[in-house]
This record gives structure tokens, sequence and C-alpha cells, in this order.
């Protein structure tokens, strides 16, 4: 058995259900039978050519290419110009040129808008465009939900003025070291880095900002050529399916082209199951006929390879190439498209040019640049603006176990026992929808579920914690509370007759919280409290799904865009928001429960920029398939380099049946995945990790332990991601940013900086193809055994692990004995595993806290530097804090013990190691080629909370 501490819903079927692909007329009272299909279908989803702003915008750039000399019909008034506090503003002059005229027919001639160009104190720079005086003000609420905090301007710029060439000049950054460079006529702005052109606004002309109309003042358009016809698609009413979408406010949509001077790859803009460097979709040779299109979507049995919009939107964009990298934050939560095009570079360079287009349906245009000059320069500008990840409870960085659905107590009580018999260890068990009274939220099935209290307690009493599900969806019933009073205090989304919006889902017949009008997330918040969700505890946690939202007789299987929001917000103008409003709310209710504040955890299908700051989120209903097995690594890249490092894929895949191979590869993989949760569908079999017998079973204990084995390693990233915005699993590129070999490389990633991961998603494989990148070893993370990079080298990959490899030069804290949970394993010492680099140096970190509260915000944490020079690994403290006063978590934590140190690398045996003074006793040995010594301290009993030192020689 686990050795004892020494001291003390899954997911319904989605949009491939026969009963949500059929109109579910009022009559249907309930949803009892499901039919699975083998794929999503395509049709219930929009194309570019079925929505008419996307087609407005598309074919405004086909007219431009096909036009000789385009110019932008935008020009700057230089009269207008004034920088004071930094911050540019000026007025933008909508004038068509001869080339750009026919394009104009269906919009507002010699409209004025007004530009802003704020200089920022952390180096970004933003650009917001608007009508000067619309007819109808366009939605600019979405900074409130977005932005951590009110913007600071920068003071360090220089105003270098108009010069011969016609362009207004402004220096900015800490070091004067950036420029923008603003054209008049046509509008353009260059940003410059060190004086290297690194990203241009509006270089081709796209922008076009649809200015407010009234129906009276659009002329007839029965003469009107195809394309314009085109130019004015969908401005007044749209029909998809069925449904009509009215558009109350005609036309408001706006494009922009961003083009990345000689950068060839760009990368970002999740969701979408796509390649880690972004496809092509337009120009010779497009990847895509589609756009990728960010517009928050519940698709079933997602496909794979594809701009398709899935169930997050992140509209940040990283591009970078050997001496460059920029990146932009398109700040809007409307439905969102994106092209992107590879053109020949104007500079001479060998490298193409990437030029992307994006437009938006509603909102005002306002977007931040950011020139880095590194990646991590980047992650905390843009950090600084929507957040970094929220540190999250400890346990939540285990395992967790979940299928749709554990369906009773006593179901419970027995899968938590096949954890102990088989000695797994595991920290979360989930219930999903079918735990409730009837698809009630903050209710239980009073037959299945008699005492929620005295389950939870039965998992506590082992550390182990529970998940619920909670989705926005909610049952129609004045008998029901929740119901009852969201009804009564008008907290519920309205139609577009201002009346309260009534859709289908899970439960019937249904209504959605407004989380834009500001009472319903306090009164969100509150529904968590234990008297009033009856049968919680504090180690109760939550699951929101179907929060895109989810609305099955809706367009496109969600909200209708003329739904009606708090203050007559349309819903189009925050869709993508949505699920983040209703994830903050969700988190603050978790955090808020308690008397002493206590930090949230809390899964979300839906995202958007800034959802990092209340918890994680997972890739949604994937497929028991290689191939969606194979796709996980570079949505979770993606998804990470937009800012949201706290994410996973359902392990084994949601839908189907997984063989016992490919399940066990997905654990292998899935172990080094930030969220780490299995995850079956109703109708799969029952997949527990021991139901497969040997030998799957081992292999799959094997995988998680070395999970739990490395919980101290994925504290740390956590902290550092908290910290910094870094992603936590990283591209190869990320870490070794000039090698261009690693630029589109999706198959292999790296875990912090420390280790190298290569996912085996092929059948039958036994060997992999690695690539170590530098000029340095890397050493095998079970065995020890080194390899020498650069190059892609041939390994093993036996069917009980797949590669990874710990990089020269870094320090990797680990605690080696087995536990039942995270909890049990508190007060364990830890293993350090030095890898030396050819210096014989290396370096790594170690963070501690009590694992539940925010006291580490007031100083109550341990963080400790290790580091080997000179023969000599040294431990020092980093918190600042910890000698000005006594804390309760570094009181009781800080006797704590280093028992272990595995030295590897060593170019020359050791005959002696000293520790503070004292030799100790050691194994040591060398490998089979007599190229490396490996030393072993066994019994260091050093204390993690002081300053100590152990020498070789």
């Amino acid at each position: 058995m686990f050795n004892r501490p020494r001291m003390h819903r899954s997911r319904p079927p989605l949009p491939g259900s026969a009963s949500r692909r059929t109109v579910l007329w009022p009559f249907v009272i309930s949803l009892t039978v499901v039919l699975m299909v083998s794929a999503v279908k395509q049709e219930d989803f929009k194309t570019c050519a079925q929505s008419g702003f996307c087609t407005r915008n598309r074919a405004y750039a086909e007219l431009a290419s096909g036009t000789p000399d385009w110019e932008s019909p935008f020009r700057l008034d230089p009269t207008s110009l004034q920088l004071e506090d930094g911050v540019l503003t000026g007025d933008l002059i909508h004038a068509p040129t001869s080339s750009s005229s026919s394009a104009e027919s269906g919009g507002a001639l010699n409209a004025g808008y007004t530009i802003e160009v704020h200089l920022l104190d952390s180096d970004a720079v933003r650009v917001r465009m608007n009508e000067r005086d619309p007819k109808r003000r366009r939605y600019d609420g979405l900074q409130k939900s977005v932005l951590v905090k009110p913007l600071v301007s920068s003071t360090q710029y220089d105003q270098l003025g108009r010069d011969e060439d016609g362009l207004f000049t402004i220096n900015y950054g800490s070091r004067r070291q950036n420029s923008a460079r603003i054209r008049f006529a046509p509008f353009q702005i260059e940003f410059l880095a060190d004086g290297v052109s690194t990203l241009v606004l509006n270089e081709g002309g796209l922008l076009k900002i649809e200015a407010a109309q009234v129906w009276s003042d659009v002329a007839d358009t029965r003469t009107r050529t195809p394309m314009e016809r085109r130019l004015e698609q969908g401005m007044w009413s749209e029909r998809f399916k069925d449904i009509i979408d009215t558009k109350p406010r005609g036309p408001e949509s706006f494009g922009l082209d961003i083009t990345f001077p000689d950068i060839e790859d760009v990368y970002g803009i999740p969701e979408h199951a796509s390649s880690l460097s972004l496809k092509t979709t337009r120009g010779p040779g497009a990847q895509y006929n589609e756009p990728y299109r960010l517009y928050n979507l519940d698709v079933f049995e997602y496909e794979i390879d594809s701009p398709m919009a899935l169930y997050g939107s992140i509209p940040f964009m990283l591009g970078h190439s050997k001496d460059k990298t920029a990146g932009v934050f398109w700040m809007n939560a409307a439905e969102t498209w994106i092209d992107i095009e590879k053109i020949e570079s104007t500079s001479g360079s060998s490298r193409r040019t990437t030029r992307t287009h994006w437009y938006s349906e509603a909102g005002v245009l306002d977007l931040f640049v950011f020139l880095g000059p590194t990646h991590r320069d980047i992650f905390k500008q843009y950090s600084s603006l929507v957040g970094t990840t929220a540190l999250p409870q400890s346990f939540s960085i285990g395992y967790h176990q979940c299928r749709w659905n554990y369906i009773s107590q006593k179901d419970v009580i027995e899968v938590d026992a096949g954890f102990e018999t088989h000695e797994i260890p595991y920290d979360v068990l989930w219930l999903d929808i079918e735990h409730t009274n009837g698809k009630r939220y903050f209710t239980w099935d009073p037959k299945q579920f008699p005492d929620p209290f005295d389950m939870q307690l039965h998992l506590a009493n082992k550390g182990r914690k529970m998940v619920t599900i909670i989705d926005p969806h909610i049952k129609m019933d004045r008998g029901y509370h929740i119901s009852k009073e969201a009804t009564d205090k008008s907290l519920f989304v309205m139609n577009n007759h201002l009346k309260p919006f009534d859709g289908w889902c899970w439960p019937g017949s249904s209504q959605w919280i407004d989380f834009e009008n500001p009472r319903a997330k306090d009164w969100w918040a509150s529904q968590f409290s234990y008297d009033r969700y009856k049968g919680s505890t504090n180690t109760l946690f939550t699951w929101n799904d179907m929060n895109e939202p989810s609305v099955f007789t809706g367009p496109e299987i969600t909200l209708p865009k003329d739904a009606m929001h708090y203050n007559r917000v349309e819903h189009r103008s925050i869709h993508n928001i949505y699920g983040a409003m209703f994830h903050a709310a969700t988190a603050q209710g978790l955090s808020t429960r308690n008397e002493t504040l206590q930090r949230p955890f809390v899964l979300s299908r839906a995202f958007f920029a800034g959802s990092q700051r209340y918890g994680s989120v997972w890739t949604g209903d994937n497929k028991a398939s290689w191939e969606h097995f194979e796709v996980a690594a570079p949505m979770l890249l993606t998804i990470g380099l937009a800012g949201l490092p706290f994410s996973g894929a359902d392990v084994g895949g949601f839908f189907g049946d997984p063989e016992p191979e490919l399940l066990t590869r997905w654990y292998q993989a899935g172990a080094f995945y930030p969220f780490f949760r299995a995850h079956a569908h109703l109708d799969s079999k029952r997949r527990e990790p021991w139901l497969f017998g040997e030998p799957y079973t081992s292999q799959i204990r094997a995988a998680i332990r070395t999970r739990y084995s490395l919980l101290p390693f994925w504290y740390t990233l956590f902290q550092e991601a908290s910290m910094d915005g870094v992603p936590i699993i990283r591209p190869m590129f990320f870490e070794f940013p000039s090698d261009e070999a690693t630029y589109r490389m999706e198959d292999q990633f790296m875990v912090g900086e420390a280790l190298l991961v290569k996912p085996v998603t092929t059948a039958g494989a036994t060997q992999s193809e690695v690539y170590f990148a530098g000029n340095e070893k890397w050493f095998e993370f079970y065995d020890g055994q080194v390899k020498q990079g650069p190059g892609v080298q041939s390994v093993s990959s036996p069917a009980y692990k797949i590669p990874v490899y710990q990089r020269a030069g870094t320090i990797v804290p680990k605690r080696e004995t087995p536990r039942r949970s995270s909890k049990e394993m508190e007060n364990d010492p830890f293993t350090l595993v030095v890898a030396l680099d050819s210096k014989g140096e290396a370096y790594g970190r170690l963070y501690l806290d009590d694992g539940e509260s925010y006291e580490y915000s007031r100083g109550d944490y341990i963080l400790r530097e290790f580091k080997v020079q000179g023969s000599v690994l040294t431990s020092r403290s980093l918190n600042r804090q910890e000698s000005e006063t006594e804390w309760s978590f570094i009181r009781r934590y800080s006797s704590l013990k280093v028992e272990r140190i595995v030295f590897q690398g060593l170019s020359e045996p050791v005959s002696r190691v000293v520790i503070d003074g004292r030799p100790t006793v050691v194994e040591s040995w060398h490998d089979v080629a007599g190229k490396q010594h490996v030393v072993i301290v066994s019994r260091a009993n050093l204390s993690i909370g002081q300053d100590w030192s152990v020498s070789l020689s």
C-alpha cells in the first residue's frame, strides 16, 4: 500500500447528439435519448461566406489586392495631433481615393474618427480608433473586465516631430529603444525596436470602420455590382438556418491589417485544433480556405487541422524570428476572424513577411503592441495588462479522476477504494450533471447522493477533494431557489424584445445569468456559501462547463447575438467574454465562502484574455483517437502562449473507447500537462486506471507517480507563472529562440526550462526521434543516460515510458516517496537532481507555501535558490520578507529536509563530499562510456529553510 505520512460530469454529448441537432419544440420535456455521431456537423456552424461582416471585410481585402496602386482611404490630419502625458491624439479622416472609392458605397463617406496612441510605462503601446460623433455609441466596456488595473502612461519618450518624408516619429521605452513612426496619408503606424521595423498597422491599407448608420441613409442597392453586394452583405439582418439575427444597430464592424515584417512564424489566437505555427488562409498556396475564427462555441468532437472556432478565444498573437519578436493583443470580445498571408519581404530578407488581417463585428478598435525585445519581456508586458495566472491550490496540480458520470455515492466510494487497492495516487474526484436533482445546480440527487457531506469527508480524510459541475443555464422552475431569485432580481439575459430569454439546455427550458449586470456577479458568488449550497464543504470545488454559452436551440448552439444584457448591451459585443465573466463570479464565490479567504479551484471550458486570473481550462470534447491525442500538445502550447498556462486535455479522449496503448501513452504525456485530468463520456466504457489489467495498470501507475514526484517542480513553475506571466509548458523555440529548427516544432515541448518531453503519439512506436537543442547535454529523466545536442537522435520509447530529458545546467526538486495524495506528501523530504552543464554549473529554484490560503501574498512562503558554481552547491533564500517577521508556514516547514542530492554530468570522479564542513557518505559511479560521473548524496539531512553548501572534490 501507500506509504503513510510521517508526522502527522463530465461532459454531456455536445453538438452531435440527435436531441441537439433537431429543433426542440416547447412540448419536448426531457432529453432522454442521446444518439452518438462520428464527428462535428460542419453545417451547424458558420463559414465566413455565411457571416456578413466576415464577407464584407474579406471582400474589401480582395478589392485592395486586386486594385493597382491601392491606398487606404484613411488619412491623419496633421494639424489635429497632440502629444501630452504620453498620449497622442488626432483626427482620422475617411476620404476615399480613386482606387478605394468603389469599396465605400455602403459606408458613410468622409466620416470623422478619432485615434489615440497611448505610450505605457510597461513599454507597450495602446492604439484606439473610434467614431468621433457616432449615431449610436459603440460598446466600450470590455476593459473593465479584461484589464487588471488602470493603465499608466509613460514619461519616457521623445517627440521628434515631422520629418522630410512626412512621418511623425516618437521614440519611447525605458531606454528610448522603440519608435512609433506615423504616416499621415495614407494612414499607417510602423513600430521599430532598436531601429528595426517589427510591426506595422495598416501597411496593406485594409483599415475599414463601418460608421453607424440608419436604414433610411442607405441608397437603393438594386443596381449594385457583385463586389458591391459582397461589401454590403448582411449589414441590416442575417439569417442562419431558421434563425434571423435582427441587427437592430445595423453594421458596425471594423478591420485592420497588422504586418510582422521579416517574421515568418506567428503563434497564438487560441482556440483551434491546429498547428503551433499558424497556417496561411490567404494568398498563393494558402493552407486553409477559411480565416481563423474567434467565437466561443460548443463544438462536439471537433475536427482537427482546422481554423474553426472552438470553446475559447484569446485575440493575442506572437510573431517571432531569429532576430526579433513582437506581440499584439486585439482587445475585442465580439466575433472576430483573422486571415494570415505570407508575402515577400521588402527589406531583402530571405524570410517572408507575415501579414494578418483582423476584423470584428462590433465594439471599438482597441489593440496593444508589444516589442519585447524577448519573449519574456512580451509576456511581462502583456500580463501587466490582463494579469498573470492565479497561484492555484496545490492539490489542483495533482491528478484528477472524472467521467460523465459517477452515478452514486456508493460509486464514488468504490472508485476511491480502487485507487487505494492499486496504490495509484490522485487528488480529486469529479461529478457531472447527473449528481444534481433534475439538473438543478447547487443541489444533489437525494437518492443517489443522500449524504454529500459524509462523502466529501470520506475523501478529505485521505487529503482528497471533490469537484461538482455548475453550468450557466438555469432551469426555469419557480420552485427552484436559483431560478426564482434570479427572476425576481432581474438577473437573466433578455431577448431582443427585452423579455427574459428562454432557451433549451440540459434541464430543458432554461435561462442564463446576465454577468454584464454589476449585481449578478456578487449574487452568483453568494450561492457558494455553505448555507446556500447545501451539502458543500471547503473541500468541494467547481467545474464551469457549457459557458460559451451553449444553448441547444440557439444559432450555432449559442445565445443569439441580438439577445440583450444589462444597459441594453447586445450579446454580440460581449459573446467571447461571457464564459470568463461566469468563471470569475464562480471563483469569487469559492474564495469568499470562508471567513479566512481560500484560493479557489474552478475549471472552465470557455475562456478569454484574463481567464488565467480565475483558474484552469481544458480543450473540450476531444476524441479517443491518436489524432486528437497528437493535436493536444500544440493546442495546449498555443493556449499557454496566449497567457493562460493552466490548461489540459482530457486524458484518454472524452468520446469513444481508447485502446489500452492509446490510454497509456496519453497518461504518460498527460502527466506533463499543467492540468492533468482523465475524463470520459457517459456512453464510453469505464476506464479507471486499473481496468485494463497488466501491464497497463503498472504503466499508468508509473506515469501518475511521475507526476507526483515532480509536484515541487510543478508548483515552483506555477509560482513563476503567477509572477511573470510565462507559460509553464513551452514550445521549443521559447527556450531556444535563435534555433530556427524549433520554430514549427510541436511534437515535443519543454516543461519550464528544465525538462524536455516527447509524447509518443503513434500506435506501436518503440523508438522516437527527439530534437536535442543547443550545444549542451541532456540527461534521460529515468536513468540518467546522456545525449549531446544539437540535432535529432533516435531514442528508445518502450511501452513503459516516453522520452523525458533534463537539460544540462538545471536543478529539479522532487519528492520521491509514493503517497495517496499531494496533501499526504507535504511533510516528505526533497531530492535535488542536479544536471551540470559543460562549465560544471547548474541553477534551480523551489517554492513552497501552505498551498491553500493567500498568506503567501503577505510573505509567508519559502523560495530557495539552488546554484552550483566551482564544484559547490549552495542554497539561499529569495524571500526578502522572511527575516522581518516569523510567519506561520515558514516557522512550521523550514525544518523540512533535502534528503537526497543527485549530481549528474561530472567530468571527473569525486572522492570527497563535504556538507557545511562535515564529510558525508556518497554513492558514485560513471557511465559505461566513462564520459560522465554521477554522485548521489543519500543522507544530506539539510534543512530547506536554511542556507547551506555542499562541496565536491
